[in-house]
């Protein structure tokens, strides 16, 4: 803990003894006066070569340096505890009350080991073992030396009588076992008669301890004498040090009166400055503390009045940043210690009114009149509260919206139902106290107007609701929106803030050496981070460091930079401007999933006004008011309520099934009572029918004529002519004659109802077709029951039944076959792919239709083969000619073409006859072989050809069948 070597104003000798000699020449004593070292020694100034690194009284003020030491160099040099030290006159002064300090092995110094003397040894050994041969060979010449060694010899030999308790360490007489030791008791005891000898004894132990004494007093003399040049040195060199310590004194005297002066002169005035700048600093930061607190002081009152006004984002925010002041800038201030608790408590309210507010907004909203005006009520308020919920994370305030939504549609009803019984007058309200009494009590138009209104308040009701939730949905997604984009903006920020740290530890090395950015970088080399870090340090030393207003500057900012609120403009759909701030602490997750559910609030929208429509209609269908109406009114009814569905659907986006569900529960309940109406009249119908040809009325051939071009549909009832047309005998249809029964006119038309029914309602097509089939099936059974079997003799009470009969039965079926393709057709068009396996109905109808028709034409040619097995089983061959039997069968032939000419096409007519030819050739043919009546030319021949002339010849004779090939020369047998 010496001062340096360098700067030790005390001369070391050179000499090998560790002796100081005194030097007589004051000038060599002496070390020249080196210039003190400068103040500032980091400031660049003259030549570097000059600057040294030595202590500076100003730049050390604050740390310790060697002028603190507390040990004075006599201390430092003569340890008094060191074994060899023991007998200096140092120890005797001083005592050994000092501290051996370690000292710290110098950085200049290498550290010596034992392999920096291995090269020594080695060249020092051999010298060595020739010095120990000189010495064992040579006698000693130095007798001092054997004269010193025996006197050592001796001095350790009257030592040696000194008791060894004398030589201890640790000796002390207040040992009572020592002292005890020293002088035993024994010989200061008085008692009895011995008391001389004890004297004797005391005498003897003093002069033991004064021989004691004198030999260690001969002995250092002795040590003394040894050493006198070196004591008597080492008083000289005392004496020289204490000069040198008072000269060292005046130097530093000297030295601190120019420091003193030097620092009056250049440093007290800048420094002055500088505690002023500071203390004006301080006072400014304290000023705009102050400043602050005021400011933190006002937040309640200022929170109330935002609340007066409705701005709960304003009063969260403040409130927001006021807790982060407290908890950063004004934590520990006495008088603001309840000012946080008191906060949170506001927050909790302010929680309480917005759930409140948009509660009763909700309320205001949803329960205003109903009119076409759709516009958002205050569309301001409502992102304003929004905001506010989202940064409170209320997550659930949809489901406020959805529970006054279901009280706003149930009241919707109610109200409507109020509204127009009150305009009824035929309802007694005081009788019939229940409004869904009331309602039944309306007729089909009165309630139908009803409904009507019911739909169109819930259309506006839900173009509301959408327009509110859009809001609220935008409000969601510019939240998302901005998180994305601060997500986005913190990656760049990471990605540049490498490049802009290299460039301000470019910027503080250049500055800290003090060289000029302008130096270091050329021009257009400078980047943009190093050009406004230089801007911002190289500042005109004469402006103010910071003013009462300019609380812009770091050291005057009063607000901190994690509080300051970032906030970005966005517009809503409505043309509303939010100020988005960064403290929304919500994940994307949860804003989508908010975002899902204000969908699906608007889904449940369009779902509750179905449902209220449900009960609406299943409350006046309790009495089969809605089975009873007509076909027209359910029509009307099913109209209005698709293009409220499909109007939902346009509004919300997604299908309800309840409000479908039931109109398609009331269609089918329809479907069926209309087939079975239809299905009962045609019953009727078929039971009554005489099987006779109707005349056709105008209106029915207006009906055919309306399908003539493929679109089924009912014609509209014209207004009454001043004359009436005249019914026709036949049904044209497409130009071919048609003779029909009442029944099957009835038909067509019962079959365009069902075809008409399906348009004014898709949702029943399957159904209706299912049912039409079945009708159809139903005719073709019923009135093959009734013709072919027969049966219209016990229902109606016919007679028999005639080849009329049959030929118009057979009639009436081709007239329904001609019309199946057409109604196939419009089913098909109105079916979905997946469907059109339905349409086999259709095919097998077709097919038992004609199975009928060929059955009927069967029982015509059977008729006709009764007869001429009856007849030409007793036909002989014999005058006159025309035989009574040939003449008897073309009486029948005749009878058989005027009975059904008029009701048949020529074609069937002459395929009919054809066939009946055919038959009556098998009989003739059958006959004459039972005859033995052979194509010989003989008599018997000729009468046969005879007969059978006349037979040819009436039958060409009928209308229609002039050109018929009757081949009659089949009847004779072939020759083989």
């Amino acid at each position: 803990m010496a001062s340096s070597h360098s700067s030790s104003p005390v001369p070391q000798s050179n000499s090998s003894d560790a002796f100081f000699k005194k030097e007589m020449d004051a000038t060599k004593r002496f070390r020249p006066v080196q210039s003190l070292p400068d103040v500032c020694p980091k400031e660049p100034t003259g030549n570097p070569s000059n600057l040294h690194d030595s202590p500076s009284l100003v730049a050390d003020q604050q740390r310790w340096t060697i002028y603190h030491s507390k040990v004075n160099l006599p201390a430092a040099l003569n340890d008094p505890r060191l074994a060899k030290r023991e007998s200096d006159f140092f120890t005797k002064t001083w005592g050994v009350d000092f501290v051996d300090t370690e000292v710290t092995p110098s950085f200049y110094l290498p550290q010596i080991t034992k392999e920096h003397f291995a090269l020594y040894q080695q060249e020092i050994t051999p010298r060595e073992k020739v010095h120990e041969r000189c010495k064992n060979i040579c006698t000693p010449k130095d007798t001092f030396d054997r004269t010193l060694l025996h006197t050592h010899d001796k001095s350790r030999t009257d030592l040696e009588q000194v008791p060894k308790i004398f030589m201890k360490p640790d000796f002390a007489l207040e040992d009572s076992l020592t002292f005890n030791a020293v002088l035993p008791w024994s010989h200061f005891s008085t008692a009895g008669g011995k008391g001389n000898r004890d004297a004797a004894s005391s005498k003897l132990l003093q002069e033991k301890l004064s021989h004691y004494l004198d030999i260690v007093e001969v002995n250092i003399a002795h040590q003394i004498s040894l050493r006198s040049e070196a004591f008597f040195h080492a008083m000289t060199s005392q004496h020289e040090l204490q000069d040198y310590l008072r000269k060292t004194s005046q130097a530093v005297k000297l030295l601190r009166e120019k420091i003193s002066k030097i620092d009056k002169v250049m440093c007290e005035g800048s420094l002055r400055v500088l505690r002023l700048s500071l203390t004006r600093n301080n006072c400014i930061k304290a000023y705009n503390k102050l400043k602050l607190m005021a400011t933190v002081h006002q937040t309640q009152p200022t929170v109330q009045l935002l609340l007066s006004t409705s701005e709960y984002v304003g009063a969260l925010d403040l409130i927001a940043t006021t807790q982060e002041v407290l908890q950063q800038e004004l934590q520990g201030i006495h008088s603001f210690r309840h000012l946080g608790s008191q906060l949170c408590e506001l927050e909790k309210l302010i929680d309480k009114m917005m759930i409140a507010e948009f509660s009763t907004y909700a309320r205001n909203d949803l329960n205003r009149p109903l009119e076409d005006d759709c516009q958002i009520l205050e569309e301001e308020r409502l992102v304003s509260l929004v905001f506010g919920l989202l940064k409170q994370r209320k997550l659930n305030f949809y489901e406020i919206y959805g529970e006054e939504m279901i009280n706003t549609a149930k009241n919707i009803i109610k109200q409507c139902v109020v509204n127009t019984v009150s305009q009824i007058e035929e309802i007694d309200t005081e009788v019939v106290v229940k409004l869904a009494d009331q309602m039944r009590m309306m007729n089909f138009p009165q309630w139908f107007d009803l409904l009507k209104n019911i739909f169109s308040k819930f259309t506006i009701f839900l173009k509301r609701i959408k327009a509110t939730l859009n809001t609220i949905h935008s409000v969601v997604f510019l939240v998302l929106d901005k998180n994305q984009k601060n997500r986005d903006l913190e990656d760049t920020l990471q990605k540049n803030s490498a490049k802009e740290s290299t460039v301000d530890t470019e910027v503080a090395y250049l500055t800290h050496e003090g060289m000029f950015i302008s130096d270091a970088f050329g021009d257009g080399e400078l980047p943009a981070g190093a050009a406004d870090t230089a801007s911002q340090r190289n500042t005109s030393p004469n402006s103010e460091p910071c003013s009462s207003d300019s609380v812009s500057e770091p050291e005057c900012t009063t607000d901190s930079s994690s509080s300051k609120e970032h906030t970005s403009s966005s517009i809503t759909p409505g043309g509303v401007e939010m100020m988005i701030s960064d403290d929304m602490k919500l994940t994307d997750l949860e804003l989508v999933r908010l975002a899902n559910n204000i969908q699906e609030l608007l889904y449940n929208a369009s779902d509750i006004c179905h449902d209220r429509s449900v009960k609406f209609l299943m409350a006046r269908a309790k009495d089969g008011f809605l089975e009873k109406l007509n076909s027209n009114e359910f029509v009307t009814l099913s109209r209005l309520m698709e293009g409220f569905i499909l109007d939902t659907e346009q509004i919300c986006g997604r299908k309800s099934m309840s409000l479908r569900g039931a109109l398609q529960s009331q269609a089918n309940r329809f479907v069926n009572r209309f087939h079975e109406e239809r299905k009962t009249k045609l019953s009727l119908l078929l039971d009554n029918e005489r099987w006779k040809q109707a005349e056709v009325p105008a209106e029915f051939q207006d009906l055919v004529d309306s399908v003539s071009d493929g679109r089924i549909s009912l014609p509209e009832k014209k207004p009454t002519a001043t004359e009436e047309r005249k019914p026709a005998e036949f049904l044209i249809v497409e130009g071919q004659k048609y003779a029909t029964v009442g029944t099957v006119l009835l038909l067509i038309r019962i079959i365009l109802e069902y075809c008409q029914c399906v348009d004014n309602i898709p949702s029943i097509t399957t159904d209706m077709l299912t049912r039409l089939s079945d009708l159809l099936k139903y005719f073709n059974s019923r009135s093959c029951q009734l013709v072919l079997g027969a049966g219209a003799l016990q229902v109606v009470g016919l007679k028999t039944i005639t080849t009329k009969n049959l030929a118009l039965s057979s009639r009436c079926l081709q007239l329904i076959v001609h019309y199946i393709p057409i109604i196939r057709a419009h089913f098909e068009a109105r079916l979905q792919p997946k469907q059109f396996s339905m349409l086999r109905h259709f095919d097998h109808i077709t097919k038992d239709y004609h199975d009928h028709i060929a059955e009927i034409s069967a029982k015509l040619v059977a008729i006709m083969d009764s007869l001429f097995d009856k007849l030409l089983s007793k036909y002989e061959v014999k005058a006159p000619v025309p035989s009574a039997c040939f003449r008897n069968i073309c009486k029948q032939m005749a009878k058989m073409h005027e009975a059904i000419y008029d009701l048949l096409p020529e074609e069937q007519t002459q395929m009919l006859f054809l066939r009946i030819n055919a038959s009556y050739k098998l009989h003739l043919k059958r006959q004459l072989a039972h005859l033995n009546v052979v194509n010989d030319g003989g008599p018997l021949n000729g009468l046969v050809t005879s007969d059978v002339a006349f037979y040819t010849g009436n039958l060409q004779a009928l209308k229609g069948l002039n050109s018929l090939d009757l081949n009659m020369a089949e009847i004779w047998e072939q020759k083989r």
